[in-house]
């Protein structure tokens, strides 16, 4: 499938602005940042499950027991479902401050009048959706809702409104966690996306342009995608229909425990939605609910898979296995270690390397610090390197 960067859409936008696209890399080659997890506004005038990741402590209301006591079966209506779960999902309200030209030709000025002159100060709005993930008020939605917003306005359970407050934010997964001052609040039951397979249901719960507690029903369309565009995230698609506003809201599954955060739709077709995996968020929350500095594994090239008229334009056999280094960052891990654009890596840690997604892999398996031994075809030789990996640079994040 392909997906051009202006088809990609976030889904907090309620108007015609476009949240914009993170896009990495250059004309023929996927840029490796490599980080754990490669990602990331909302438009101007447009608008965890507790036990191992420790941060929920409790579950408070109806919804933990209720959900608790559903089993996987047809009997579930996922009215049910829905009713219980939306609980804990909240409805997010941002506005934002700038400034901008006065139009001049907007005003008309009697003769011997004044004309405005300068800049005026406009706001601009936009409306997505968050997910409670404690009861001591933490809700975690995506890092384009709260954008730059100079307020928040969070509303639960349809009438109940606070001001929210953004404790971390995280642009790399664009996620994001954000506070308000409340006690007990229903607190939703995050599941694992591990076990998603294709064919799936899937139940989406957020607030397309402003519709609070919107209920869609689909499937599981695929797992793994990453669309540069947005993040190398390996993300889950879905057909349930997901549109503007809908950013940051819960993606669930037949059991009603979130399984993915919707953040983005492919806006030239139809339901081609896609979901942040719950397992990441999970342990993006806690990193950034704990102040702590999220540190991402970087090596700093740009790929781009080695195709028979590649292999033919750079002097090697039509069947050469491998990923091409077309670029590499300067003062970059890659760049100290002495990689240049037209090696070929074919092999990392001693195993085989046949796609750009396989190296990111291998190199998210190792902390920043660590040595990673690559094998590179450079012209008609075999190179041994080792790259010690770096920290991935908060400018790029960014």
């Amino acid at each position: 499938m392909t997906i051009s960067k202006a088809t990609i859409r976030r889904r907090s936008e309620t108007g015609k602005v476009h949240a914009p696209s993170l896009v990495l890399g250059m004309a023929a080659g996927l840029l490796l940042l490599l980080g754990g997890y490669l990602v990331g506004k909302s438009g101007a005038d447009s608008g965890i499950s507790n036990g191992a990741s420790g941060i929920i402590s409790k579950r408070s209301g109806d919804a933990g027991g209720l959900l608790a006591s559903l089993s996987p079966s047809a009997d579930n209506k996922v009215s049910d479902i829905a009713e219980i779960a939306s609980k804990s999902v909240v409805n997010i309200d941002i506005s934002q401050k700038y400034k901008t030209q006065v139009p001049e030709f907007f005003f008309y000025a009697p003769p011997g009048s004044r004309r405005p002159q300068g800049e005026v100060e406009r706001e601009s709005r936009g409306t997505g959706s968050g997910i409670i993930i404690r009861e001591d008020g933490f809700i975690v939605t995506n890092n384009h809702v709260v954008g730059a917003a100079d307020k928040i306005k969070v509303t639960v359970d349809g009438d109940k409104t606070f001001e929210g407050k953004v404790m971390g934010r995280d642009p790399f997964t664009d996620l994001a966690v954000i506070k308000i001052d409340a006690k007990n609040l229903p607190v939703a039951i995050l599941g694992t996306s591990k076990n998603l397979r294709a064919g799936d249901w899937a139940i989406a719960i957020g607030s397309p342009m402003g519709l609070d507690h919107t209920v869609t029903l689909g499937i599981i369309s695929a797992l793994g995608r990453s669309l540069t565009e947005l993040s190398d995230v390996d993300l889950i698609q879905t057909d349930a229909a997901i549109n503007p506003g809908n950013s940051g809201g819960p993606l669930l599954d037949i059991e009603g425990k979130v399984v993915g955060v919707n953040t983005a739709i492919k806006d030239d077709a139809q339901n081609i939605g896609f979901a942040i995996p719950v397992d990441l968020v999970k342990e993006v929350s806690e990193q950034l609910i704990k102040g702590e500095k999220i540190v991402r594994p970087y090596v700093g090239i740009m790929m781009q898979e080695l195709t028979p008229e590649l292999a033919r334009s750079i002097g090697v056999e039509d069947d050469c296995k491998g990923i091409v280094i077309a670029g590499v960052k300067p003062k970059s891990p890659a760049y100290e270690a002495g990689l240049a654009p037209g090696d070929i890596i074919q092999r990392i840690d001693g195993k085989e390397v046949l796609s750009s997604k396989q190296v990111q892999k291998f190199v998210r398996e190792h902390k920043p610090g660590e040595k990673l031994p690559f094998l590179i075809m450079r012209k008609d030789r075999l190179v041994p390197f080792e790259i010690e990996i770096g920290e991935f640079p908060d400018e790029i994040q960014r």
